[in-house]
């Protein structure tokens, strides 16, 4: 039971003190998971964040429930996911009480600014970090490149793109193209 209670409190303070959805809490979950705790390694994170951009629902909520299911299997699942979701309950069900008072203070809209900043700055911080674990070749960054021009430029629903780079990869990986 102490390991549950562990995986809860690791994935409350994660859930708790980072804003702006999955790809600004990368930098926190490398920290708590990878360097604090040892419960993963970078690329067993970087896969299971990979594979909650893949799955629905929210990314965070997705590698909680996969580290908390590597940890503990379906109770360290839920109480990772319990984690890492409980803060986001407490403060809208608190916001929900006072939101016209909020949402007209001067100090909140500023505020609110401020960490719109910050989460575009961990957003960077988290795609150079993709970045560099993803290319590993100069097929890699061409293969990259395309999905992110087809992605901006073209009407082609994002998860097509992800799918058809993936297979593309594998394809490659198994004709002796890429290599790490």
């Amino acid at each position: 039971m102490k390991d549950l209670i562990e995986l809860y409190l690791a994935f409350f303070r994660i859930g708790g003190l980072t804003f702006g959805g999955g790809l600004t809490m990368l930098p926190m979950l490398k920290y708590e998971l990878e360097e604090k705790k040892h419960w993963v390694t970078e690329d067993e994170l970087l896969d299971y964040y990979a594979i909650g951009q893949c799955t629905p629902g929210i990314i965070a909520v997705n590698v909680a429930t996969f580290v908390g299911f590597k940890r503990k299997g379906i109770p360290g699942a839920l109480f990772s996911t319990l984690g890492m979701i409980s803060p986001s309950l407490i403060i809208v069900s608190i916001l929900a009480m006072f939101l016209d008072q909020f949402m007209s203070n001067r100090i909140v809209a500023h505020a609110i600014a401020g960490v719109k900043v910050v989460v575009c700055a961990l957003m960077l911080n988290t795609v150079i970090t993709l970045a560099k674990k993803s290319f590993v070749s100069p097929l890699c960054v061409v293969i990259g490149v395309v999905t992110f021009l087809l992605a901006v430029f073209t009407s082609v629903p994002s998860v097509l793109l992800v799918i058809a780079a993936g297979i593309l990869g594998i394809m490659l990986q198994k004709a002796g193209r890429l290599q790490e």
